[in-house]
């Protein structure tokens, strides 16, 4: 299946850059990637699953670079390279120390832009996406207007920012209340969301065959669960749906990673294109790849997935 796209660019990434974080435990590491051309480059901050960190998600994190975007991935406290004791009094407030990592980005993109050789003076500002997999989904979710019932406070956890103007939610988990399971609604309170409030501009990206929720009992149904995101948010704009798709969605967290138990390089393929050309017509940099993209979909004798919008 081919899209119309613009041509790819060498990519120059930076790791580890290091964002003095107090409060945090220790200091934020963040990689950036960028095309080597161009200017005015829209910028995607991504949140990696759990366990993962700025090492990962290099199909989609190398694609949306060579094609324009300068990528920023933050390695979470809940990341294996980290190693924090589960017993960390830290622990209970990942969730929140996520989407502290991601607005301590925003708030250092001055520091983060001279990092990067040749980059000064080429970032467009006023055209910033989230994105996030998975944990990480929950994550940009939070800066996209989502909000968590806070374990501590039992009160909704209004964590949006306004500098963020469009989303995309990969394989993403739906809401809390009677979807949970007696075990999460215990142990990962974090999962009690609503969707109420989330109006910025979003593509949710779910596969109709991810059980991982329900094997880490995370939730009482199936893989619809995923689509929650998208079903009860106002701004949640399209769907795309991958058929056969697991939790990994074809491959999206590293190139042939073990973990991935879908290995599908056309279904991967597909999420670098819908996502690129949705993220350039939420963020207002051009709109005929977005249509493109939906027609060839919805044209296709054999399609891995369909795009449904609000």
């Amino acid at each position: 299946m081919e899209f119309k796209i613009n041509a790819s660019s060498p990519v120059i990434s930076v790791k580890p850059i290091v964002l003095s974080a107090p409060g945090r435990g220790e200091d934020l590491r963040v990689r950036v990637s960028a095309p080597t051309t161009g200017r005015n480059l829209p910028i995607i901050v991504f949140s990696h699953g759990s366990g993962s960190s700025l090492e990962g998600y290099g199909p989609l994190v190398d694609f949306w670079a060579a094609h324009g975007f300068v990528v920023i991935q933050p390695t979470h406290l809940d990341s294996r390279t980290v190693g924090l004791p589960k017993d960390d009094p830290r622990t209970p407030r990942i969730w929140r120390f996520r989407v502290e990592d991601m607005k301590l980005i925003l708030d250092q993109l001055d520091l983060l832009e001279s990092s990067v050789p040749g980059l000064s003076g080429r970032l467009d500002r006023s055209r910033i996406a989230t994105a996030g997999h998975s944990f990480g989904g929950q994550t940009a979710g939070n800066l996209l207007g989502l909000r968590v019932l806070n374990p501590e406070t039992k009160k909704e956890e209004d964590l949006a920012d306004s500098r963020i103007k469009a989303g995309v939610l990969l394989a993403t988990a739906g809401q809390g209340g009677d979807s949970l399971t007696a075990f999460a609604a215990e142990n990962m309170p974090h999962l009690n969301v609503s969707f109420a409030h989330m109006t910025t501009p979003t593509l949710v990206v779910a596969g109709d065959q991810d059980n991982i929720p329900q094997k880490y009992q995370l939730t009482v149904r199936g893989p619809e669960w995923m689509t929650d995101p998208y079903f009860f948010s106002p701004g949640a704009e399209s769907l795309l749906t991958l058929f056969g798709a697991e939790h990994l969605l074809g491959g999206i967290s590293g190139y042939e990673v073990k973990e991935t138990t879908d290995e599908n390089p056309e279904r991967v393929a597909l999420i670098q294109r819908v996502t690129w050309a949705y993220l350039r017509q939420a963020l207002d940099i051009e709109h005929a790849s977005w249509s493109v993209v939906q027609k060839t979909l919805s044209e296709s004798a054999n399609p891995i997935g369909r795009i449904e919008s609000k």
